[in-house]
This record gives C-alpha cells, sequence and structure tokens, in this order.
C-alpha cells in the first residue's frame, strides 16, 4: 500500500506541476506533508533548501530522497518513476497536439492562464516558509535575510544555489542557541 500512495502522490504532482519545478513545491508539500505526513513543514523545508542547492530538476530530487526516506531504494525509484512518468506522456500527446495549433489564440491563451495560478500557489508556500521562519528566528532576521536574499539574487546576479549553500555552511558553523527549561515556580508559603 506505501508503494501505491507514494506512486499515486508523486504522479499528481507530475501531471499538475504545470511549469516545472516551482510550480511542483507546493503540490509536493500537499501530498507529503499534508495528506500523507510523511514530512514535517521543517524536514520538507530542509528537503527544499538541500534539493535547491543541488543540480537537476528540483521535483524529482525530492522524489527520490523522499522515496528513500519512506520505502528505501523501492520507494526512490517508484517516486522517481511517478515524477517523469506523467511529463513524458503529456510531451509525447500534448507538444505532438498543440504544434499543429500553436499558430491559435486559445493555445497562446491557455499557457499564460496557468502563470497566474502557479504565482498563487508559489505566494502561498512563501507565506507559509516566512511564519515558520519569523517563529524560529524573528521577524527582523527574516526580513533582513529575506530582502538580502532578494537583492543578491535580482541585482547581484547570485545564483540561488549559492545563496542556499553559503546560508547551509553558515548555519553550520554558528553557534545555535540552547534554549534553556524553565524552571517550575517554588510556591510561596505565607
Amino acid at each position: 500500500m506505501q508503494q501505491w500512495n507514494l506512486f499515486i502522490a508523486f504522479f499528481r504532482v507530475g501531471m499538475l506541476g504545470y511549469g516545472g519545478g516551482p510550480s511542483s513545491i507546493p503540490l509536493v508539500h500537499k501530498e507529503v506533508v499534508d495528506k500523507y505526513e510523511w514530512l514535517s513543514d521543517d524536514d520538507f523545508s530542509d528537503v527544499l533548501a538541500l534539493g535547491n542547492s543541488l543540480p537537476g530538476p528540483i521535483a524529482t530530487k525530492m522524489a527520490g530522497y523522499i522515496g528513500y526516506r519512506v520505502s528505501g531504494v523501492i520507494g526512490m525509484l517508484n517516486a522517481i518513476l511517478a515524477t517523469i512518468l506523467p511529463t513524458i506522456i503529456i510531451m509525447i500527446v500534448l507538444i505532438t497536439s498543440l504544434n499543429s495549433f500553436r499558430e491559435q489564440p486559445w493555445v497562446n491563451g491557455m499557457t499564460n492562464a496557468v502563470v497566474p495560478v502557479v504565482g498563487v500557489m508559489l505566494a502561498k508556500l512563501t507565506y507559509d516558509f516566512f511564519k515558520k521562519a519569523k517563529v524560529n528566528m524573528g521577524w527582523m532576521v527574516t526580513a533582513i535575510l529575506g530582502l538580502g536574499s532578494l537583492a543578491l539574487m535580482e541585482w547581484g546576479n547570485v545564483h540561488p544555489g549559492i545563496l542556499i549553500f553559503t546560508l547551509l555552511l553558515y548555519a553550520l558553523v554558528s553557534p545555535s542557541k540552547k534554549v534553556e527549561p524553565s524552571k517550575p515556580k517554588e510556591a510561596s508559603s505565607s
């Protein structure tokens, strides 16, 4: 049953991830965190960050890791196959069909109509990540890291993978703050 769930979860991602990696990430999150609860939000964030720092398509990297984590090597192969199979089938069918209609306005309209939907899905995921970061680091650090990352990527032409790798290195070498457990209050005797 676990193999079937892995296949169906990543097959849906492959079928509905129109637009590539960015549109697939919220779909993977929905399946893996919300529906099947194979990962927590924190684990998903870690997998996403590491996956983005490595070369290759994010959906297949995440499918491979999550499939392996859930069900070993067979799960990894199953999840990867489920992710790429829809794309292969759809590419063959759609490109063949749409190629003959590429001059038609409805074809351009169809592809343009998907863009805002993908934007909303990414905005929701971004908002969720900012809320999580705020809890862990506070608004000030979250805002500085978010705006600094945006500036480096947009105006400094720094590749996102380099930025993620640098932040991961910083997190590894920076001392972590230890949270001291709260001591129970002593009852006052009067």
